[in-house]
């Protein structure tokens, strides 16, 4: 069939003809009416790609209305706004061709050093031919399992332990193993137990995957007396550490704990952002690695993203250079000192004796563990509707464990808002709590429609 005898209806020379549409109901390739037609397309990594509990809150906690005490946004409203637009407004006129162009792989070369002098605050002495910039320190910890990870492979993790890393550790297909935490950090009785075990049931351990400052959920700190003993079960044992540091300089009432890359070099990549101490918008993060780690990480950055933008680099690099950024650090940690003062008061004058809690020394999280029955997943509709959330526990962990738990954020709401967000949410207890009396642990459907009565919204909203 020629150009000129082709029909309206017929596709072009070499090209396949489709029919229907492959989107909502309608029939897609094949003709399939299922709600998604690729479904038998996908790699089978997909199958571990899943939203996390935190980002399908955000559409209900942003209402106004609702006192969020479940994400983890830094509050920028301290920021002086108009230094960074001067600043930004520099950086277009005298080097907008070089800012709004590709740039390296690695990272802008004065950004890196820059990044250096920011690490030696936390006793890491680095090259910056070792450092690489990432879209933020998430996209780094997607890097790091990219390049070491084959599906079934083990990372250890603090439990509970962050959300947006237990994603990507799902995504790729490992098995994640779960350690103990108390009140001073993760503990090496339990990590040294737990490595034996992964190593003489024959499996790979890649890496430990630690977030020893100011713990996000868990609000703790791994103490300067542990932080040697970690380091040395994990070299007899051969088995690398992934530091996530991106709260290290946000501490309230100290210097800056001394990071475990500083006392370990080839054994430790290190983590780190500038989103949490400037802001997130910018996405700018880092991993500093080894020097042959270094070149895998560049390749694997190359192939994600061909380089992380240069006009967010280079913005951060003006305002850590003409802003006196660490006096801003420094109101930040007040600040948030404030909200945290806040948060504990909050729950120690209203929260129920049975309920118990931590008192962070920095960061942004306080980790709350319910009265014994209570499911804080089960919770949360009630909770939204009494117009306050937080986040489930459950969302925390990769077993399923954590029911009983939730994470608390006080770094954006004012101190009033935390307090009346506190005060709703143990109104839901209280009445989670007279329920349970009344109708007993094994609750019937009458129970469950009394428990979710008035919430208005979709439970898959907060799943």
């Amino acid at each position: 069939m020629s150009e000129h005898d082709r029909g309206p209806s017929d596709p072009p020379p070499g090209r396949p003809a489709v029919r229907g549409r492959a989107h909502g109901n309608s029939p897609g390739p094949g003709g399939s009416t299922r709600l998604d037609s690729y479904v038998d397309r996908y790699a089978a990594r997909t199958q571990g790609m899943t939203a996390s509990e935190i980002r399908a809150l955000f559409s209900v906690a942003s209402r106004p209305e609702v006192v969020s005490l479940a994400g983890g946004m830094p509050n920028i409203s301290g920021l002086p706004l108009d230094v960074v637009g001067d600043a930004i407004a520099d950086l277009v006129s005298t080097r907008g061709t070089v800012a709004m162009q590709y740039g390296s792989g690695q990272g802008d070369p004065h950004l890196r050093d820059q990044i250096c002098d920011v690490m030696r605050l936390e006793g890491i002495e680095a090259h910056p031919d070792d450092v690489v910039v990432t879209v933020g320190s998430q996209q780094a910890v997607d890097l790091v399992t990219r390049i070491f990870c084959d599906p079934g492979d083990v990372v250890i993790c603090e439990a509970p332990s962050y959300v947006g890393a237990l994603g990507v550790f799902k995504a790729y297909e490992c098995d994640v193993v779960h350690v103990e935490m108390d009140e001073h950090g993760l503990v090496p009785s339990a990590l040294r137990e737990a490595i034996a075990t992964v190593q003489a049931a024959g499996r790979r351990i890649k890496f430990v995957y630690t977030i020893p400052n100011y713990h996000n959920p868990a609000g703790v700190t791994l103490s300067s007396e542990r932080r040697p003993e970690i380091l040395k079960i994990c070299r007899d044992a051969d088995v690398l550490v992934l530091e996530d540091n991106p709260y290290g300089l946000l501490g309230f009432d100290e210097e800056p704990y001394r990071a475990l890359r500083a006392d370990e070099a080839d054994g430790v990549i290190y983590l780190g952002s500038f989103s949490k101490t400037f802001a997130p918008g910018f996405r700018v993060g880092w991993a500093l690695a080894p020097h042959a780690v270094r070149e895998k990480l560049v390749l694997a950055q190359e192939s994600a993203t061909l380089c992380p933008p240069s006009f967010s680099q280079l913005a951060v690099s003006a305002y850590l250079e003409k802003h006196d950024w660490l006096g801003q650090v420094k109101q930040f940690r007040e600040m948030y000192r404030e909200r945290r003062d806040a948060m504990v008061g909050a729950l120690s004058d209203m929260m129920p004796a049975a309920a118990h809690w931590n008192v962070p020394t920095g960061g942004f999280y306080v980790w709350l563990t319910l009265p014994p029955g209570l499911d804080a997943k089960a919770m949360l509709p009630r909770a939204v509707t009494a117009r306050v959330a937080f986040v489930p526990g459950t969302a925390f962990f990769a077993d399923g464990f954590g029911s009983q738990s939730m994470r608390l954020s006080y770094c954006y709401p004012t101190p009033e808002r935390i307090r009346e967000g506190v005060r709703r949410l143990v109104g839901v207890i209280e009445e989670e709590l007279e329920l349970r009396a009344t109708f007993g642990t094994g609750l019937g459907e009458a129970a469950t429609l009394e428990l979710n009565r008035g919430y208005d919204g979709p439970t898959s909203d907060l799943t």
